[in-house]
């Protein structure tokens, strides 16, 4: 017999020691770069980007698309702003939409591109995103020497900063600081571009020094205003740096308003914007691995816990017109500017950190859910472009930006979102791999000598499989994950051999084996169709199969040009919605199972059955592209 295990779902995971050196955004990412200790024991730790490849799939697709597109971007017209703040001579012309140099927060893009081109980079390893890396922060480097204001760097004037430290209005301009910051990191993490660290190091020393003199009261009235991720980015520069300037900028962003009412566990999100608060938890939560700080770790853990029990939409989005609301309202909130893309994406850069922490199942259900239901249908399947909402009002339809006069917040974390989808398929720790999510890849954990191979059609097909290509000498542990949602049980064979497991749903299938090139391990989850149901209203509700959304497909009837494209975000909520959509179904209590029916041929494609005056399509939400369509059912 071969000396193999397949253990039960109660396991102890193996920690990682604490003495792991932390450099990027995530644990275990980059540890050569020998910098700053994480001073907790977490679970599981993050592969780099390069040592995981996509293989054919939609969400290749979606990368290629948004490659495409970044590198499409005329870099002189994106810098047009920059050199006119800085004086210098510029012939481009500026864009549209929030880039335009009327617009306050102009300028934020900018550092979108590059964290997605330096992912991109890392991702694909094509050195065409390197180069236009390079020449926008050669471009900044000369920005920041000619304006000589003590580090500070930004497209517009330094006088926008002082409003804000003095509580006018103004457009959120620490916002736009952290997403350049942010963007020079990530150069210097995925491409190691020195000139970006040395330039982001000057903007840190100017906002620290800005700042400190500053009582606890006018940081107060400075942070009512928007101030992005500048918690979290300060702290991933403490982590390559040491620099305990770089902590104290991150402590001097800490909101009391907010995180002290996380801090004792109470919920008061209710009116506050959303976007604005996730990254301030995103950077608790950074803080907490470099500090040790329990305080931090509940402000990230009650936080995450609360908006996914009381203000989540099937989708694993949130908020409607960007707020949160009153916990468990879930039902009165079906509007035309729900679930702001921003958000999702700072939620799941959120659950990453947490996993970590705990390599819980629950995590990975979560990522799984908002990747796949909201973030993967972000992106028009001919242009590229990007949503803003993800509208639940039944039938609308998924409005996308333009390609000149659109840049809003969601076309920016949308550049991102598409460029890094291999950062979650895999974690590790001392002794072997999560499989978390089943996305066809490849990865290469070179430092254990193990590389895999995993393809599927999922979620068109139920099964993913992986092979063994190299493997170590001793025993390599491979956890897979086993979804709440696949409560009809698993099938793990491996070798085409069925193997037993104890394991039950929402933890890990734990495979403790010598593994050599060539096994095979097939895992497979049969997928069931059934409701998901407002957290107030058990008749309003979304049908899903398995872990996918499905959304009622209600044609084009009335979707003229320039639609489903717009300048502004908000346009389609004065779109009138024909006759002819159908949003309540008389299911009269019946099992979903008995009026919704798979159609022969066409994977993931249901029908109803005489539920409505005319049998409705259904689609993954994340196929609907140009439609309208239905997501949330009133069932009668």
């Amino acid at each position: 017999m071969k000396n193999f295990m397949l253990k039960a779902s109660v396991i102890t995971l193996v920690a990682v020691s604490a003495a792991q050196i932390s450099f990027a955004q995530y644990i275990g990412q980059n540890t050569s770069e020998q910098k700053l200790a994480v001073k907790i024991t977490n679970k599981a730790s993050s592969f780099n980007l390069q040592d995981v490849q996509l293989l054919d799939s939609r969400f290749k697709q979606n990368m290629q698309r948004d490659g495409k597109l970044l590198l499409a971007l005329d870099t002189k017209r994106l810098l047009h702003s920059w050199r006119i703040n800085a004086g210098i001579s510029s012939n481009a012309k500026a864009f549209g939409g929030w880039e335009a140099l009327d617009v306050e927060l102009r300028g934020h893009t900018l550092g979108h591109v590059m964290s997605a081109l330096a992912m991109m980079y890392a991702s694909t390893g094509e050195q065409a995103y390197k180069n236009k890396a390079d020449t926008i922060v050669r471009a900044l480097a000369e920005c920041q020497d000619v304006l000589n204001q003590g580090g500070y760097l930004s497209a517009f004037p330094q006088n926008f900063i002082d409003r804000v430290i003095a509580g006018k209005n103004v457009w959120a301009p620490w916002y736009t600081i952290h997403k350049i910051m942010a963007g020079l990191t990530d150069l210097y993490i995925y491409t190691g571009d020195k000139k970006a660290l040395a330039i982001v190091e000057k903007m840190s020393d100017w906002a620290y020094h800005k700042l400190q003199p500053l009582s606890k009261e006018q940081l107060a009235v400075m942070e009512r205003n928007e101030f992005g991720g500048m918690i979290e980015v300060a702290y991933n520069l403490y982590a390559i740096t040491g620099n305990e300037q770089d902590k104290r900028l991150a402590e001097l962003f800490y909101d009391e308003s907010v995180l002290n009412p996380l801090a004792n566990q109470q919920d008061k999100l209710a009116g506050l914007h959303a976007n604005t608060q996730i990254p301030k938890i995103i950077g608790e939560a950074r803080g907490y691995e470099l500090t040790g700080d329990d305080k931090q770790k509940t402000i990230a853990q009650f936080f995450w816990q609360t908006v996914i029990d009381h203000h989540t939409y099937a989708t694993g989005g949130n908020s409607d017109n960007e707020h949160f609301f009153t916990p468990d309202q879930l039902s009165k909130h079906i509007t035309p500017i729900t679930t702001e893309s921003c958000n999702t994406y700072n939620m799941l850069k959120l659950t990453r950190h947490l996993f970590t922490w705990t390599a819980d199942e629950k995590y990975a259900d979560y990522y799984e859910q908002a990747l796949y239901n909201h973030i993967l249908g972000t992106q028009d399947a001919e242009t590229g472009m990007f949503t803003y909402f993800m509208s639940f009002k039944p039938g609308l339809f998924k409005v996308y930006s333009t390609a000149d006069n659109s840049f809003w917040c969601c076309m920016g974390t949308g550049f991102e979102n598409h460029a890094k989808y291999a950062e979650s398929i895999y974690y590790h720790n001392d002794k072997g791999v999560f499989v978390n999510l089943f996305i066809p890849s490849v990865l290469n954990w070179k430092e254990k000598g193990l590389k895999l191979t995993q393809t599927t059609q999922y979620p068109e097909e139920n099964t993913t499989h992986l092979t063994i290509n190299e493997s170590p000498a001793g025993n390599t542990t491979l956890y897979i994950r086993y979804p709440a949602w696949a409560t009809d049980g698993a099938t793990v064979k491996i070798n085409g051999k069925v193997v037993k497991t104890e394991a039950k749903p929402g933890s890990y299938m734990v495979l403790d084996r010598k593994w050599k090139a060539g096994d095979k391990i097939d895992v497979t989850y049969p997928m069931a169709l059934h409701l998901v149901k407002t957290n107030d209203d058990p008749n309003k509700a979304a049908i899903a199969y398995g872990p996918i959304v499905l959304a009622g497909d209600m044609g084009t009837e009335g979707i003229t040009a320039p639609a489903p494209f717009a300048r502004d975000q908000q346009n389609f909520k004065n779109y009138a919605i024909p006759a002819s959509v159908i949003s309540s179904l008389h299911a009269n209590g019946q099992p979903v199972k008995t009026w919704v029916t798979p159609v022969a041929n066409q994977p993931l494609t249901f029908q109803t059955k005489g539920v409505a005056n005319r049998d409705i399509t259904l689609l993954p939400y994340y196929a609907i592209n140009k439609q309208r369509y239905v997501l949330y059912w009133d069932l009668q």
